[in-house]
């Protein structure tokens, strides 16, 4: 802590009222909005949940900190954006952070920055790093906490969505991104509205669909161990429009809406709406838009003929073409609802309509942190890489997003 020598200090006066700082209040913490963090987990008990995930596997009567503290005192401090693992030499003697971490007294410091990265570290060596974890109780706990909420649904939108983690050290899996023009990761998420049911970490030398599959279907599965006969639907951009999630789906029944890249077939076909939107565009002086839907099929990657609903859209810039696939049927939604109340409605949930997760993310890791990631995929340490090894080509990934 700062030690002042003055105790106090004069400043101008406000009317009749003398305004003085003064360091007479005892310790004071900024953070005490975390407060409202702790009244929303003792709600739902996330945390105590979440370290029920984990196998404690040291001498008890040599414990100093539990495994609940530990995991309370990290995830809070990351909720606080004290995301270095060295920031807890301090924090670890900030009595908020102690009673958010559930210690009983107080005046006794938390972890420190080593006994912190050996929980993080779980796993490596059986002699120092003696926790051990679930990862099948932690994929599942999210889905848990989701299906808690509600009473009995009529149908379940899952969006998915791969965002940007920047990276600025040498981070094992460390790649460029050509779409993002940085070195990061490439996480998955899904979200049931607002309600989050899938982070997995993920290099970013792999497609934004790695994986998906498995994911989506450890969700179905345990949605439909809940409600069998509920209605589900994956909304996603065209990041996530490939044959073997589209038929995942088919054969599973579970309904889909993905965005479609463009390309100069699709745009030939939509040719007379264009027109169209152009006319209505020259006339108005406004945006114009002309929906039509059509069955389409690639040439080689897919395995049989889809539903394309497609936006002939001409704005002050030109055309504007905008394209999904979907399992749906005209008589469930009609072009237009489809595009604009369905699809767009991406943009209300955990990802915007351009394809990016609303909530910010930002990450910062040094080199001696190793960044708690529950829901951490398994990699092993590669070397780093230049970008032009293992660019994700600009043209390419631009045709993962509508």
């Amino acid at each position: 802590m700062t030690e002042c020598n003055q105790e106090s200090f004069t400043f101008a006066a406000h009317f009749s009222r003398q305004v003085q700082a003064e360091f007479t209040a005892g310790r004071v913490s900024s953070d005490g909005g975390a407060l409202l963090l702790r009244e929303a987990d003792q709600r739902v008990n996330l945390l105590d949940r979440l370290a029920g995930c984990f196998l404690d596997g040291r001498a008890p009567w040599l414990v100093k900190h539990s495994l609940s503290e530990m995991l309370a005192q990290r995830i809070y401090g990351l909720a606080l954006g004290y995301e270095d693992l060295n920031d807890h030499e301090q924090l670890r003697s900030d009595p908020l952070l102690g009673l958010l971490s559930g210690k009983r007294e107080l005046d006794e410091p938390l972890a420190g920055k080593s006994t912190l990265n050996r929980l993080e570290l779980t796993g490596r060596s059986a002699r120092y790093h003696k926790i051990s974890y679930s990862a099948e109780s932690m994929d599942r706990l999210l889905t848990d906490l989701f299906i808690e909420s509600q009473t009995t649904p009529e149908q379940i939108v899952l969006d998915l969505d791969a965002t940007d983690i920047p990276l600025y050290g040498h981070q094992p899996e460390r790649f460029f991104h050509g779409y993002y023009d940085s070195y990061c990761y490439l996480p998955l998420y899904i979200f049931a509205g607002d309600q989050l049911l899938c982070a997995r970490l993920r290099p970013a030398n792999q497609d934004a669909a790695a994986g998906a599959v498995a994911e989506v279907s450890r969700i179905v599965f345990q949605l439909r161990e809940r409600w069998p006969e509920i209605k589900i639907v994956l909304r996603a951009d065209s990041g996530f429009c490939r044959e073997e999630l589209m038929g995942w789906c088919e054969d599973n029944h579970v309904d889909y809406v993905f965005g479609l890249a463009r390309n100069k077939r699709l745009g030939t076909i939509i040719g007379k709406e264009m027109h169209q939107a152009q006319i209505l565009h020259q006339s108005s002086g406004k945006a114009a838009r002309v929906f039509a839907e059509f069955s389409y099929e690639t040439r080689k990657s897919w395995s049989r003929a889809r539903r394309v609903v497609a936006k002939a859209e001409y704005l002050e810039k030109g055309e504007n073409p905008r394209f999904v696939v979907t399992s749906l049927t005209a008589e469930q939604w009609a072009a237009q609802d489809l595009y604009e109340k369905f699809y767009c409605a991406r943009g209300e949930m955990g990802v915007s309509s351009q394809g990016h997760i609303n909530q910010s993310v930002k990450v910062r890791p040094r080199l001696t942190d190793s960044g708690l990631v529950a829901w951490e995929a398994s990699w092993s340490e590669s070397e780093t890489m230049k970008p032009s090894d293992n660019m994700l080509r600009k043209e390419y990934a631009q045709l993962t997003r509508l």
